[in-house]
């Protein structure tokens, strides 16, 4: 069956790093685009980042431009998203989810989640 389980998640300090992963199966992985999103604590889910499905390139939400990087391994069916520069305001449960376009469509697969909390 198809999963998406993601893994990384922890304790981060303000201004500290972390590396979320995403280990697909169950479905033609280098035919997706893949993104991660996150609900915070009492928010919405909000959209942070997709790369398309051959990893030549890839997208990302304002809040999160310049800090965060999306990439994936085709060959190893894995997303990533390298978290530097964490903020408070970054802590939430981290998703990864797939779908056929980067920006526009409804999500085809999702993750269970890893929670991230950036606290000193």
């Amino acid at each position: 069956q198809v999963q998406l389980v993601e893994s990384g998640g922890g304790l981060a300090q303000p201004g500290g790093s972390l590396r979320l992963s995403c280990a697909a199966s169950g479905f033609t992985f280098s035919s997706y685009a893949m993104s991660w999103l996150r609900q915070g604590p009492g928010k919405g889910v909000e959209w942070l980042s997709g790369i398309y499905s051959d990893g030549g390139d890839s997208q990302y939400a304002d809040s999160v431009r310049g800090r965060f990087t999306i990439s994936r391994d085709n060959a190893r069916s894995r997303v990533y998203l390298q978290m530097n520069s964490l903020k408070p305001e970054d802590t939430a449960v981290y998703y990864c989810a797939a779908r056929v376009a980067v920006l526009t469509g409804e999500y085809d697969y999702w993750g269970q989640g890893t929670q991230v909390t950036v606290s000193s």
